[in-house]
């Protein structure tokens, strides 16, 4: 169920990526040595017939949070009861941090001491 959630997760434009500092740390090294957890930053309680999900992402600079976090509500719940058939009581959305584009280039300013 983790997965399902994830993949829906992951598909809403503005997820940068899923999880905290920590399981993201986890994730990049899975990632070079070939394996992907789909189901990281996901948490997902399962009843007899109702589903409660917490999802924890990173978003993108400058996306609106609460759209976001919207947005992802509504993908995890509709994925959610196509794919397994059961009612999604929660999804809970967390945002962890903020990833700015400009963070990933490379500084190629010269430093002003030597």
């Amino acid at each position: 169920m983790e997965k399902v959630a994830g993949i829906a997760a992951r598909q809403v434009p503005g997820v940068h990526d899923l999880g905290n500092g920590a399981a993201r740390a986890v994730g990049a090294i899975r990632n070079v040595i070939g394996q992907q957890d789909r189901g990281q930053g996901i948490s997902v309680e399962v009843g007899e017939k109702q589903v409660a999900a917490d999802i924890v992402v990173v978003a993108e600079y400058p996306v609106a949070l609460q759209d976001l976090a919207d947005r992802i509500r509504e993908a995890v719940t509709d994925a959610i009861s196509q794919v397994v058939g059961m009612d999604v009581t929660e999804v809970n959305v967390t945002v962890s941090d903020v990833h700015i584009p400009s963070d990933d280039k490379d500084d190629d300013s010269q430093s002003r001491v030597q």
